[in-house]
């Protein structure tokens, strides 16, 4: 078991996510930085679908009931064992009953603890991730909670590198313009304008802020399919790029649906953070 001593502001059970489901209204979810996290799985000796923690700016800390393996990756942040330095990136050594503590994310946003054999909650729907728009699999994390863990299966690999998903600088996301790209004025301001992240995004989605996108029809959309990386705009204009726990359906245009390899950078991405989009 471990025992979680402080949540943090939001610490959620994810893997790699439930595929196969949008027919019945389930959403992919999973980890939103599906890279860190599966370096974060690989570092301790897991599978790369093993379930780990998705930490939420930082702030997090729990104890462990057994010797086990660590890794964080994500988000750059402190790690403390035991109340002394661990390094970042690196398979860490915890002792029986000592607590791990997180530190507040210094770059991006979302870090991944990744501890061996796995947190092993029960699966829905073939995984273990927490769906925060639909409530499926295991709730958000909170003060005092226990999860269990599974048996190691691997040893711990350290790397020379750690590659990171977090932006410096301009995010450029790579976009593929339509369906509903014809219901705007000019679909292209969407290449030429910069927008900022906005601090009400989540896990549900990326909200943006900047020049409002004009319409061309002004119809109601009967709703229909949404994808990973739907850019949908909303009736006030400003664009939104859905995330791993979007609706399924909407009915809001979709001026255009970004790369699904440039998500985990907007991911990181902090509320202020600038982006803009280029054609794919």
């Amino acid at each position: 078991m471990i025992t979680v001593v402080r949540a943090g502001p939001l610490t959620t059970v994810q893997d790699l996510g439930r595929p196969g489901w949008a027919h019945l209204g389930v959403p992919v979810s999973g980890a939103l930085d599906a890279p860190a996290l599966r370096l974060a799985n690989r570092l301790v000796g897991n599978p790369d679908g093993t379930a780990g923690l998705e930490i939420t700016a930082g702030r997090y800390a729990m104890s462990v009931a057994r010797a086990a393996t660590v890794a964080l990756t994500g988000a750059d942040a402190g790690l403390t064992v035991a109340g002394r330095p661990a390094p970042f990136g690196a398979p860490v050594a915890v002792p029986n009953g000592a607590t791990v503590e997180v530190g507040p994310a210094r770059h991006g946003v979302r870090s991944y603890l990744a501890i061996a054999g796995g947190v092993d909650v029960p699966a829905v729907l073939g995984s273990r991730s927490t769906d925060t728009l639909s409530g499926l699999g295991p709730k958000r994390l909170c003060d005092g909670d226990e999860l269990p863990l599974g048996e190691p299966t691997g040893e711990p690999s350290g790397v020379d590198f750690v590659p990171t998903s977090v932006p410096r600088g301009d995010l450029v996301l790579r976009v593929r313009l339509g369906p509903r790209d014809d219901w705007f004025t000019d679909p292209t301001e969407l290449l030429t304008e910069a927008y900022t992240v906005d601090v009400n995004s989540n896990r549900v989605g990326a909200r943006l802020t900047g020049r409002p996108l004009t319409r061309a029809v002004t119809d109601e959309l009967p709703s229909e399919g949404i994808v990973l990386g739907a850019v949908q705009v909303p009736a006030n204009g400003q664009p939104l790029v859905f995330l791993a726990d979007h609706p399924t359906t909407g009915g809001y245009p979709v001026i255009g649906v970004v790369d699904e390899a440039d998500l985990p950078l907007l991911a990181q991405a902090r509320p202020g953070d600038r982006v803009r989009f280029r054609l794919s």
